[in-house]
């Protein structure tokens, strides 16, 4: 979409980005970096399917980041595939990933809110990762 005139500034510049990233992305089409940028920003504009594609490509990628994992998660949830976004997010914690607050307050899972796997994963950080004693401590 090229943006008119009578857009917000900030819709101007979101698709300035995104062009840039798309033509970076085809030189570069492994480079994870840009993957994640590119990512982010189709999440950002509502371009929820080719965020999911390439969360599914970093996935294969980098298949030990638990970041990864969990936007996957979110782009999952945003596409109504719960099974498979509570399967995405059980890696990522697996995987290591414990911001328990940022997993509770995301937007991009609200759709998960209500089940029950979604208190079971955040019961599952709150214990593995928010009770560790801290080894810093007298």
């Amino acid at each position: 979409m090229i943006p008119t005139p009578h857009q917000p500034e900030d819709l101007r510049e979101n698709e300035q980005e995104l062009e840039f990233l798309q033509a970076v992305a085809q030189r570069l089409p492994e480079d994870t970096n840009v993957m994640r940028a590119l990512g982010d920003l189709y999440t950002r504009t509502g371009a929820y399917a080719d965020g999911l594609r390439v969360d599914e490509n970093l996935s294969r990628l980098c298949a030990e980041d638990p970041v990864v994992w969990y936007n996957l998660a979110c782009s999952l949830a945003l596409a109504n595939r719960a099974d498979d976004a509570f399967d995405a997010l059980s890696r990522a914690v697996e995987q290591g990933y414990n911001d328990y607050e940022s997993m509770k307050k995301d937007p991009d899972l609200v759709s998960l809110h209500g089940d029950t796997r979604f208190e079971s994963i955040l019961e599952w950080i709150y214990t593995a990762f928010e009770q560790t004693p801290d080894i810093d401590s007298p």
